[in-house]
């Protein structure tokens, strides 16, 4: 019916067997914003936002939603993670927050889906933290920036 991996000959959706593949080295990173007030900066260097250390702990969130990223999308598969790095720096050009994770693993399939899984829910939790200083944010720009291993080789953004 479809020539797309994650559907079988009657339209189902399936996960896809990668029993047959090599384990190799396997790295992902991904980027993504969250504008904001520049006051809402400006509270946040100052620490007068009342929910304490917003950019650590939307870190941490990230991270633990990288290991969780198999129980939220359907089709992928729980992957063993050796590595999940996720940084966060206040941007006043943007004004907001720059968001970046870098996920490594030893496995048969990529990691491409945690670190965006990571990002994206560092940027919800910023948004969470700071939520009650500033309404009109926005979580955008959530992108794969580099992959490497697998028999599709390395690739990198533009």
């Amino acid at each position: 019916m479809s020539d797309l991996s994650h559907i079988d000959e009657h339209g189902r959706a399936r996960m896809v067997d990668v029993g047959d593949k090599s384990i190799t080295a396997r790295r992902a990173t991904a980027a993504g914003t969250l504008t904001c007030n520049p006051t809402t900066l400006e509270l946040l260097k100052a620490n007068k936002v009342p929910k304490g250390n917003v950019i650590g702990t939307a870190e941490l969130a990230g991270v633990m939603a990288a290991k969780r990223t198999a129980d939220l999308i359907p089709l992928c598969h729980p992957l063993p993670l050796s590595q999940i790095d996720v940084s966060i720096e206040a941007d006043a050009g943007l004004p907001g927050f720059a968001v970046a994770a870098k996920v490594r693993s030893e496995g048969r399939t990529g990691v491409e889906m945690e670190a965006l899984t990571a990002v994206s829910v560092a940027c919800l939790t910023l948004f969470d933290m700071l939520k009650a200083i500033d309404k009109e944010m926005t979580i955008g720009d959530i992108r794969v920036t580099a992959k490497e291993g697998g028999r599709s080789g390395d690739w990198k953004r533009g």
